[in-house]
């Protein structure tokens, strides 16, 4: 980072607590770091975005997969996966194609709908053909404009709060493994990156702990609000951060 010694030093600081949050509500929710961590951390040293914080998204994935590592549903990780692929190659040609602004703002209002039609006449179930199209939508979204946990959310929302989040974990640690894999052999992860993320582990650990506490508040009968408010959320973000250019 930029600056003074004590300027690195408040920076750091000030990052890790971003991290800390976002691995909070990461791990009370299934998703939601990236919403909370990725604009932030940009403002902060956009260094620190995307391979710093993708070492550390994978890491937290892979805490949350053993944590609640009864509760994976791993034929729905394995669908997901099928179409995360094709999914982000959309998204690299979305990326390489479309303005970033106005497509932002559709994925953002997309979401709003998707959110409202689950709360009125939708009822969406984790089966194949579904979790292939969410797989699909979230290697889009996640490598467009970094929010790519709501379609697969949105899917096993009216499961229970650990099999939310255990499945989300995994699917998050192997598109996670599979980005840094290519991130490595690319060239772009360098000592700074990894130096950076060291920095930033302990947050993201001590987020991760304070997690505990919180989804057992959010497993008695709030999970489903908890994960249609993180969906909300992410689809503002995309639209105030499209119309902010």
């Amino acid at each position: 980072m930029p600056g003074t010694e004590g300027d690195v030093t408040t920076g750091l600081l000030v990052a890790g607590l971003v991290v800390l949050v976002g691995a909070l509500v990461q791990g009370a929710v299934g998703y939601g770091m990236n919403l909370i961590a990725a604009p932030l951390l940009t403002l902060l040293d956009p260094a620190l975005v995307p391979t710093p914080l993708l070492l550390i998204a994978s890491t937290h994935a892979v805490l949350a997969v053993l944590r609640e590592r009864g509760s994976t549903d791993w034929p729905g990780v394995g669908w997901v996966m099928v179409g995360r692929l094709p999914g982000t190659a959309l998204g690299v040609l979305a990326v390489a194609t479309l303005p970033h602004g106005p497509f932002g703002a559709v994925v953002g209002v997309a979401v709003l709908v998707c959110v409202l039609l689950s709360v009125t006449s939708w009822h969406p179930r984790p089966v194949a053909g579904p979790l292939v199209v969410a797989g699909v939508a979230a290697g889009a979204l996640g490598t467009a404009v970094s929010i790519g946990g709501p379609p697969v959310a949105l899917l096993y929302q009216h499961s229970e709060g650990a099999r939310i989040r255990a499945t989300l974990a995994a699917v998050f640690a192997l598109g996670s493994t599979m980005s840094v894999i290519g991130l490595v052999i690319a060239g772009q992860v360098t000592v700074a990156h990894l130096i950076a993320a060291a920095w930033l582990v302990p947050f993201l650990v001590a987020g991760f702990a304070l997690s505990s506490r919180a989804r057992r508040i959010l497993d008695a009968g709030r999970m489903r609000t908890a994960v249609l408010t993180v969906a909300v959320a992410s689809s503002i973000a995309l639209i105030v951060r499209s119309a902010l250019g």
